[in-house]
């Protein structure tokens, strides 16, 4: 009944409170935002608009995630209006008890960025209990010798209200002989004390029957009844009487469960059974902490004391003699407070990952000291341990803050163990360490570094295509796919399009292929830049060269260029004075390679000779001397086959057949060029000499035909046409040694030049350099015939020149 009108009553008040619910926005972090609410809102009421208090928009909510940090889930916020909610019961009396101001003090916190609100809900006391007494009904006996004055205590009620919802008055029956008188505790409370208005007389009426009324003042009043049965017993003149109408104990919270308390006195001036006192709790049922002698009024402790539940007991005792007659007093002990709780630290809003490029002074994580004691034993400093890039910050009592100290590097330190301890400052004093765990998380700050500064590779030419020559490697230190690298080719010396038939590497591995077989004849060397490209955002990059040197192999047969073959494939022919001494330069075989090193080393042999030893072929020269001097019975004609081979593993060969004539002349030698030195027979002399007729007519021709292209020639405007017949001078018809033949084996490049008359050449070699003294330079005429220009009686050749 009284929980009903209780709900009545707040329900006929609510329009009158809500206009009294208040939110102050504070714009310093340290104060608070206080909002005032009756008790036993239903679930779901509105406390107030937070985020328009705390100036936050409906627009920030789904980023700023504004909630509340409480141990205790009392409040929500509201994720789509800001608004704060109830969001559990809300009984005053439970909360915080007889305390006159009841607040739930707890933190709003904001995200993006990280910022905390303390906020105050002040909780309103409603009349939602009724004044209650311990008992239904008390009996008294009163000897009918009691003075009228005398005062008895009665059983008082109890009300978990406060102020003027709780208890504030008892009314008492009307009756002739008691009246009723209200007296106050030291912690506040009433109790009712029945007086004697009238002397009793047993005789008349042994016992009366009273109604005791206790009500509170709330709005509507609530109040409940007990009986009271007075027994008129015979008389007892002296009641018992108390040293002390109040005692006061002071005891610190870490006395031991036994130890006396203290001892109440009381006396009674009758003898004999009337004067035997014993003492007993007038409630007895709620008394558990202690034990009272009931012979001696000593009071011991039952149980350990504890400062942070009970702070103060109230005891009423009460002293009987044997003639039934009582008297009471008060026992007040106050418990004093020891520091025996720890401190806590509470870690709430920790985040799971830190970047690593966070600026300094950033919120990270909000913290709570915790204390139960009271006074310098509850107040607490808090202190980081070790050296780690944070630094705890103390914005309101026994809140702090965490924040950055210092720069992060991931990859230095991939995570810090962060130990938090908390000191109160009680004698002794005491501490606690929490710790925690605080991850970094990666950003792209470093670049890929090349295991090399630069790379140099030697791959051997008519490698296969595909092969792999080498592999790059980068190395980034960050995670996932800041630390990812590819690889590319970004810059050559090749030509652009011709780069991709060449080489190519592998985005992932950073392994370099060949994509062709490498000529080391047309390509010694090119160069490439790679870069590593991690894929962060943004990414970063770093680049390498790589100088690809293609090593050369034995795979280019050497080439002669002189002395050449006939247009039909035959051997041409040299002539040799008769009178050419021993040492006597008849010609040089001229050969090239276009290999190089060991492999374009060439050495001259000779492998056949008409006549052995009397020619001699110079080893690395390839000059052809006579090695003596020509006897009677040596032939006019004779045929040298000389080899040229380099010096690769395996050697690579080529041959030259030389066609030597012995004559002073032209004329002298045609004798000697028919296949058939001597006819056998007179068909065979006819022939000879029909040969001899047509290279004379032949001979005559070619002065024809040259003398005819001279005086052309003259006639020319051309300075090209007639300097192949200026001396020094000769006409390039085109590179008979391609280009690549200048890196083989001669020291100077030959170039060949041609003229061409009706069926007649001339084919000329031109040094492209100065000669030096003892180098040779041959020119042949359509026959093949070689003529060395030096003059016979010398020992050894001179620098000429050639028309």
């Amino acid at each position: 009944m009284g929980s009903g009108a209780g709900e009545r009553g707040w329900a006929e008040r609510r329009p009158v409170l809500f206009p009294f619910l208040l939110s102050l926005f504070c714009l310093a972090l340290s104060e608070q935002i206080r909002y005032r609410i009756p008790e036993e809102m239903p679930e779901g009421s509105v406390v107030g608009n937070l985020a328009k208090d705390l100036r936050l928009s409906v627009h920030e909510l789904p980023t700023r995630k504004l909630r509340v940090s409480s141990e205790k889930p009392y409040f929500t916020v509201s994720s789509e209006s800001g608004e704060l909610l109830v969001s559990s019961r809300l009984d005053r009396e439970q909360i915080c008890g007889k305390k006159p101001a009841c607040a739930l003090e707890f933190e709003a916190v904001a995200e993006n960025p990280l910022n905390f609100y303390h906020v105050s809900v002040e909780i309103e006391d409603v009349n939602d209990h009724t004044p209650k007494f311990m008992q239904n009904s008390f009996e008294l006996q009163i000897s009918e010798s009691t003075k009228p004055g005398a005062r008895f205590i009665l059983g008082s009620a109890h009300d978990a209200d406060i102020g003027t919802n709780s208890l504030q008055n008892y009314q008492l029956s009307p009756d002739d002989h008691f009246s009723l008188v209200i007296k106050e505790k030291f912690d506040g409370s009433k109790y009712p004390e029945l007086v004697l208005k009238t002397p009793l007389d047993r005789e008349e009426q042994t016992s009366y029957h009273l109604t005791l009324m206790a009500l509170d003042f709330g709005d509507p009043p609530l109040s409940s009844t007990a009986q009271i049965q007075v027994l008129v017993t015979d008389a007892n003149d002296n009641p018992p009487v108390f040293s002390q109408e109040l005692y006061r104990v002071e005891l610190p919270e870490n006395v031991l469960p036994g130890t006396t308390v203290l001892r109440v006195m009381a006396t009674d001036q009758d003898e004999g059974v009337n004067a035997e006192i014993t003492f007993s709790f007038t409630e007895a049922g709620q008394i558990t902490q202690f034990d009272l002698n009931s012979n001696t009024g000593e009071i011991t402790l039952l149980n350990a004391l504890d400062f942070e539940e009970v702070k103060e007991y109230s005891i009423v005792l009460e002293a009987k003699d044997g003639g039934g007659m009582i008297a009471q007093c008060t026992v007040e002990i106050e418990v004093l407070d020891i520091n025996d709780n720890v401190p806590e630290v509470i870690f709430q809003s920790l985040p799971d990952l830190i970047m690593e490029d966070t600026k300094l002074g950033t919120h990270i994580a909000l913290l709570k000291i915790r204390d139960k004691d009271s006074g310098h034993n509850g107040e607490v400093i808090c202190k980081l341990e070790g050296d780690v890039p944070f630094k705890i910050l103390n914005t309101s009592r026994n809140t702090y803050k965490l924040v950055t100290g210092g720069v992060l590097d991931r990859e230095q330190t991939p995570e810090y163990n962060i130990t938090i301890t908390a000191t109160d400052r009680g004698k002794p004093p005491l501490s606690s360490s929490s710790s925690i765990t605080l991850h970094i998380g990666d950003v792209n700050d470093n670049m890929p570094v090349f295991e090399r500064a630069s790379y140099v590779v030697h791959v051997a030419e008519n490698n296969p295509p595909g092969t792999s020559i080498t592999q790059v490697r980068a190395l980034d230190p960050d995670l996932g796919l800041n630390g990812h690298v590819s690889y590319s080719i970004v810059a050559s010396d090749l030509e652009p399009r011709a780069l991709s038939s060449y080489v190519s590497v592998s985005a992932r591995s950073g392994v370099v292929f060949a994509q062709r077989a490498f000529d080391h004849e047309q390509l010694r060397a090119f160069e490439l830049t790679l870069q590593a490209r991690d894929h962060g955002s943004p990414a970063l990059s770093a680049n390498v060269s790589l100088r690809v040197l293609v090593g050369d192999r034995n795979d280019n047969a050497p080439r002669v260029l002189y002395p050449a073959l006939g247009p039909d494939g035959s051997a041409l022919f040299d002539t040799v004075p008769r009178a050419a001494q021993p040492g006597y330069l008849v010609t040089k075989v001229v050969a090239v390679d276009a290999d190089s090193g060991h492999n374009a080393w060439l050495s001259y042999h000779v492998l056949q000779a008409s006549e052995p030893g009397l020619f001699s072929v110079g080893l690395r020269t390839g000059e052809v001397r006579t090695a003596r001097a020509l006897g009677d019975r040596d032939a006019a004609r004779q045929r040298l086959l000389v080899a040229v081979r380099d010096g690769g593993q395996p050697p690579l060969s080529a041959t030259a057949t030389l066609l030597l004539v012995f004559a002073d002349s032209l004329q002298e030698a045609l004798p000697d060029l028919s296949d058939h030195s001597e006819p056998t027979d007179p068909q065979a002399e006819l022939q000879f000499y029909l040969v001899v007729a047509l290279a004379l007519i032949s001979v005559l021709f070619l002065l024809a035909v040259i003398l005819a292209v001279a005086l052309h020639l003259r006639r020319s405007s051309s300075p090209a046409a007639w300097g192949c017949f200026q001396p020094g001078v000769c006409v390039k018809s085109g590179p008979v040694v391609p280009p690549n033949y200048s890196e083989g084996t001669l020291p100077y490049s030959y170039n060949l030049c041609v003229a061409h008359t009706g069926k007649t050449e001339f084919n000329f070699l031109k040094c492209n350099e100065q000669l030096s003294s003892g180098q040779d330079i041959l020119c042949g005429d359509s026959s093949g015939a070689l003529f060395p220009l030096c003059n016979s009686s010398e020992s050894t050749s001179h620098q000429v020149s050639f028309l």
